[in-house]
């Protein structure tokens, strides 16, 4: 029997895909919703499996745990990328790790679902209106504005290419981002001091690594105007925590959208809870139904080549 188990399946979406059945015989599935921080429960849950299926970065894999769990053989994770995954320990422990496809469009679309929320207020509005108010507050136009984007790969370019069709100035950045690129796609390619001065809204959409760890730190703050706003849809740790509390408590940028947090689940005492002027979303931006099952199938595919003895995708 070879055992997987899919975990941190919020709300079972994996567990309600029909792809399972496609699984070779003699393959048994368990489906955890709940997530485990603790470290040694998590290694109870896991040592009886041969694989894992690891949905984004919602549960680490580093060395210690990987070395705790002998039994495994294989590690999926859902997308090509997982910073979680000490890759190197798991290959040194001879663990396969393969990926998944993920659709291109999601992410950016609940990009432009926050930035349409800070200009306009819907969601502020439609509480104000059932409370008994009536047009609390003035939007903001995005017609005229200014888009800075932080890195222009394929969720930025889409962002960009958003938000010119609502008639905004569009400039990007990022540390390899080529003026070809930017004229490819009709984007001013800026420096980074000119990007957080001028644009109205910054968004971030550049992979985390160590390099990009704090890009978005006090002195970029501190650029920015106080009218303007920073999504970020791509990871926490890109935007230094401490330094955008303060410019947000402070009112000297006019507040954020965060899809990605220090902690997942968020802890009902983090001190972004009572940060002023923002719009906290719980990691939903890879989040939708064609997602999951694209990338869940992709994973019974992975189990299948792999016990076929031709891994696919490998990291």
């Amino acid at each position: 029997m070879f055992r997987v188990a899919v975990i941190d399946d919020y709300q079972g979406p994996a567990a309600a895909l029909d792809c399972w059945c496609k699984l070779p015989e003699g393959t048994e599935v368990a489906f955890f919703p709940d997530h485990v921080t603790d470290a040694e429960a998590l290694v109870e849950r896991l040592a009886p499996f041969d694989a894992v299926i690891a949905m984004r970065e919602r549960t680490a894999f580093p060395a210690g745990l990987l070395a705790r769990l002998p039994s495994l053989r294989l590690l999926v994770t859902t997308g090509m990328n997982n910073a979680a995954i000490d890759i190197e320990a798991a290959r040194a422990q001879g663990v396969t790790v393969c990926g998944t496809r993920l659709l291109p469009h999601p992410a950016a679309e609940l990009t432009w679902a926050l930035i349409l929320e800070l200009a306009r207020r819907t969601g502020a509005e439609e509480a104000s209106l059932r409370a008994g108010g009536w047009q609390r507050g003035i939007g903001s136009d995005l017609a005229g504005s200014t888009l800075g984007v932080i890195g222009l790969g394929k969720l930025g370019a889409r962002v960009a290419t958003i938000g010119a069709a609502f008639g905004m100035r569009v400039m990007a950045w990022s540390q390899n981002l080529t003026a070809q690129r930017g004229a490819e796609l009709g984007v001013e390619v800026v420096a980074k001091d000119e990007l957080f001065r001028g644009a109205d809204f910054v968004s971030v959409h550049v992979r985390y690594s160590e390099r990009t760890r704090s890009l978005v730190g006090a002195a970029e703050l501190a650029l920015m105007r106080p009218t303007a706003y920073l999504i970020n849809t791509s990871r926490a740790a890109i935007v230094d925590r401490a330094a955008l509390l303060a410019a947000l408590h402070e009112g000297r940028i006019a507040g954020a959208a965060l899809d990605v947090h220090q902690v997942e689940p968020l802890p009902a005492d983090d001190p972004i809870l009572d940060a002023p002027n923002t719009i906290l979303t719980p990691h939903i931006g890879y989040a939708t139904q064609g997602n999951y099952t694209l990338a869940y199938t992709d994973a019974v595919e992975d189990i299948g080549a792999f016990l076929a003895g031709r891994p696919v995708r490998e990291l």
